[in-house]
């Protein structure tokens, strides 16, 4: 059964991503992603220098804009299909979180661990999601790599990690295929 959530492993056995297009309402409301933004904080965090930080993306249309307009700034001659394509990556299901990779730098703990920190925190916010009886898709994309979508929500010494879109889902979640456990997993 997908999304099971009668126990802990069952919930992380069944977890899908949904497509963030593929995500309609109801979504969260505000009280529910502060939850999931709680619970995603309670990641493995080495330091306790919480190397991440979360923006719940309220006026999604201002969003959508500033895709456009930094797309069409970059591709002075982009159709008007890309420019709308950009503006429909902020307008994806009903909830957005944009989750930074904050270090500290200077700090004894690595980069690395830093990084890998906030990956574990999105990816919390994702089970969070799940146990909440939503679904989530994680998304990265051009909007990820752009120093002017980073500027919008973090500062120069972050990086995006991602862009969680939250909802609902509006077709079956599929499954995709998982690895061979023998290709990935090695005793040593």
């Amino acid at each position: 059964m997908l999304n099971d959530t009668t126990s802990y492993l069952s919930a992380l056995a069944t977890r899908r991503s949904g497509k963030p297009r593929d995500l309609a309402g109801p979504g969260p409301s505000p009280a529910e992603i502060d939850r999931m933004i709680l619970l995603a904080a309670r990641s493995p965090d080495h330091g306790k220098l919480a190397p991440w930080r979360f923006v719940v993306v309220e006026d999604r249309a201002r969003f959508a804009a500033l895709l456009a307009d930094i797309w069409a700034a970059d591709h002075p001659r982009a159709p008007a299909h890309e420019l709308e394509t950009a503006r429909q990556f902020a307008l994806q299901a009903p909830a957005l979180v944009v989750i930074l990779s904050a270090p500290v730098h200077g700090h004894q703990v690595p980069l690395w661990e830093q990084e890998l920190s906030a990956g574990a925190a999105t990816m919390n916010l994702l089970h969070a999601a799940h146990a909440m009886g939503y679904a989530a898709g994680w998304l990265t994309g051009w909007p990820a790599f752009s120093d002017r979508v980073r500027d919008a929500f973090g500062t120069a010494d972050q990086r995006l990690a991602g862009f969680v879109f939250i909802g609902t889902p509006a077709r079956p979640l599929d499954d995709r295929p998982r690895p061979d456990m023998a290709a990935i997993v090695s005793r040593w």
